[in-house]
C-alpha cells in the first residue's frame, strides 16, 4: 500500500490530534531535532532541552501506542540539519506517495513548508493543529473594517463562544474582567507556596549539546531540570496550579519578588505553547475548580487566569497573523541603540534589571511584568533596537515562539508597531517598579531621584523617551498629563541630561 508521510514539528506535540485516532501501518511520523532550528537565534539551553527532552517523550509516547515514527536525534548521522533535505530523504527511503504537516505557528516555517511541499513530486496537504480556540484568520476577519483592535472585544467574543465564566449571555457575576484586583505588590511571603517539580537528569542532553558545539546562553542544573516534557507532567503541574497557587494568582500575578522566582504562576506556558496540553482543558480545568471552590478562590483570581489564556494569548496569534511578515519589521520610533552587556550576564547596579534578567539566564523564565515593565520597560526607554530585542527574548524564555514573542515584544512591549497591539507605550518610572515590587529598597540607586548622584536611570530616562518622542506620541489621547507636566517641569533640563549621560554610559548602569 502507498505510505503517508506526517511531519511532527516540535511544538507540535498534541497527543489528542485526530491524526493519532487511529493506528495506520501504512502511516509513518517523522520528528527532527536540527541545527536549522537550534540556530537561527540564540536560545536558552534549558528552552533547547526542553525542546527536545519533549519532543522524544512524545516519539516515544506514539510509539508505545504502535504507531510508526522516524526519530532523528542532532547528531544522528543520516540528519542533515534542515528541513527540506530530510524530508526528501525519508520520502525516498519509505517510498512516500503522500506527505502531509500540521499548519505551523511560525511564519519562516509556513513558507518553508510551503515551498518544500510545491517541490515535492508526491501530493501534499497541511491540516489544522487543533489546538487554538480559533483560525489563524479569525482575528483578522472580527475586527475587519476597523482602524484598531481592542483586546478586550475579543475576550468577550470568546468567553460567549466556548461558555467560559458565563452565565447565559451574560458574565458571572455581572463583571467581564477583574483587571483593577489583579494589581497588588506582595507584601507577606508567608503567603507563598514552592512551585512544583519533577527534576529530571539531563546531562544526556547537555553533552550533546556541547558535542555538537550548539551555542545557547543561560544556566542549567543538569540533574535538576524542572520544565514538564510530557502531557503528563504537565497535567500535574496545572493540577498543582489549580490546588495550592489559583487561590491568590489572580491578587499578585503583577507582584515582582525577589525571594521567589515563580511567585502563583503556573508554569505552563512552555507545555501550552508546544501543545502537549491545550488552551481549551486548561480553562476549562481551572474553571471547574473554582466553581467547586468558590468559598476559598475569588473569581477575580480565576478570570485573571483565563483572561491570559483565552484573551491574551489567542488574541496575540491573532495579530501575528493579521499583521506578518511586516509586522516583524516595524519600528515606529525608530529605535536603533544596541542591547547593552548586562542583558546577556545581569552583570548591573540596577536591582530590578538584575534580578529580572538573572532570573531569567537561570531558569529561562520570568512572568509578564518582569518582561513588560522591567526589561522591556527599560529597553523602550534607553532606545534599544527592536530587532535586537526580539531575539533576546525569543531566545532566552523557554516559551517563546514567534508568534507569541514577537507581538508581545514589538508589539505590546516596545510599541514599535505604533499601537497595533496596545494603545500606548508601556513606560515608567522607578515609581511603578517600587509598587509592584521590593526590588528598589536594595538597590545602588535611589528611586526617588530624578537627577545627581545615584539617580535611579528609569526616572530621568522616562521623560528622555517622551521628550525624543514628542512629534510622534504628543497627540495620543493615551498618554494623558505627560507633554503638560513635561512642560510645567522646573528641572527638566538637568533631568533630561541625566538621561544623556546615561545613555551615553549605558553599559556602565
Amino acid at each position: 500500500m502507498a505510505k503517508t508521510l506526517r511531519l511532527v514539528l516540535g511544538d507540535q506535540l498534541n497527543s489528542n490530534h485526530s491524526w493519532y485516532k487511529n493506528i495506520d501501518p501504512e502511516v509513518v511520523y517523522l520528528m527532527m531535532e536540527m541545527r536549522q532550528e537550534t540556530d537561527y537565534v540564540r536560545h536558552h539551553v534549558q528552552k533547547v532541552i526542553g525542546f527536545f527532552m519533549s519532543m522524544r517523550n512524545f516519539a516515544g509516547l506514539l510509539e508505545s501506542k504502535g504507531h510508526q515514527v522516524i526519530y532523528f536525534k542532532l547528531d544522528d548521522r543520516q540528519n542533515t540539519q534542515k528541513l527540506g533535505a530530510n524530508i526528501d530523504q525519508v520520502i525516498v527511503s519509505i517510498s512516500a506517495s503522500s506527505f502531509e504537516y500540521q499548519l505551523p505557528d511560525e511564519y519562516r516555517l509556513d513558507v518553508q513548508l510551503r515551498e518544500i511541499s510545491d517541490k515535492l513530486d508526491i501530493p501534499s496537504q497541511a491540516v489544522e493543529s487543533e489546538h487554538f480556540l480559533t483560525e489563524r484568520g479569525f482575528l483578522a476577519d472580527f475586527f475587519k473594517g476597523k482602524k484598531t483592535y481592542l483586546m478586550e472585544s475579543f475576550y468577550r467574543e470568546m468567553r460567549k463562544k466556548y461558555n467560559i465564566l458565563m452565565d447565559g449571555n451574560e458574565p458571572m457575576t455581572g463583571k467581564w474582567n477583574y483587571d483593577h484586583d489583579n494589581r497588588n505588590k506582595l507584601k507577606d511571603p508567608l503567603l507563598l507556596k514552592k512551585a512544583k517539580v519533577n527534576p529530571k537528569n539531563v546531562s544526556e542532553f547537555t553533552e550533546l549539546l556541547e558535542k555538537m558545539e550548539v551555542k545557547t546562553i543561560g544556566n542549567v542544573d543538569s540533574e535538576n531540570f524542572n520544565w514538564p516534557t510530557s502531557r503528563q507532567e504537565s497535567l500535574e503541574v496545572l493540577d498543582y496550579f489549580c490546588e495550592n497557587l489559583l487561590p491568590r494568582f489572580g491578587e499578585y500575578q503583577d507582584a515582582m519578588y525577589s525571594g521567589d522566582v515563580f511567585l502563583f504562576h503556573s508554569r505552563i506556558s512552555f507545555s501550552m505553547n508546544t501543545k502537549m496540553i491545550s488552551p481549551l482543558e486548561v480553562v476549562e480545568k481551572v474553571e471547574k475548580y473554582w466553581l467547586g471552590h468558590q468559598d476559598s478562590i475569588s473569581i477575580a483570581q480565576t478570570e485573571g487566569f483565563i483572561r491570559q489564556i483565552i484573551g491574551w494569548r489567542e488574541y496575540m496569534r491573532g495579530v501575528y497573523w493579521a499583521k506578518m511578515p511586516e509586522f516583524a519589521q516595524l519600528n515606529f520610533l525608530g529605535q536603533d541603540r544596541k542591547l547593552p552587556d548586562y542583558f546577556w550576564t545581569g552583570k548591573t547596579k540596577m536591582n530590578c534589571m538584575r534580578q529580572a534578567i538573572t532570573q531569567s539566564l537561570d531558569h529561562a523564565y520570568a512572568h509578564h511584568i518582569q518582561r513588560l515593565m522591567v526589561t522591556g520597560n527599560f529597553a523602550l526607554l534607553a532606545g534599544i533596537d527592536p530587532d535586537e530585542v526580539d531575539q533576546w527574548y525569543l531566545g532566552i524564555y523557554i516559551d517563546a515562539i514567534e508568534w507569541v514573542e514577537i507581538t508581545n515584544t514589538r508589539g505590546m512591549s516596545q510599541f514599535a508597531d505604533g499601537g497595533i497591539v496596545g494603545t500606548k507605550p508601556y513606560v515608567s518610572s522607578a515609581n511603578y517598579i517600587d509598587k509592584m515590587s521590593d526590588y528598589c529598597g536594595s538597590c545602588f540607586y535611589k528611586k526617588s531621584v530624578k537627577h545627581g548622584e545615584k539617580a535611579c536611570p528609569f526616572n530621568s530616562l522616562y521623560w528622555h523617551f517622551y521628550e525624543r518622542n514628542r512629534e510622534k506620541l504628543s497627540k495620543n489621547p493615551r498618554i494623558g498629563m505627560v507633554y503638560p507636566t513635561l512642560g510645567k517641569m522646573k528641572e527638566k533640563d538637568e533631568i533630561l541630561a541625566q538621561a544623556d549621560y546615561y545613555l551615553k554610559n549605558i553599559e556602565n548602569l
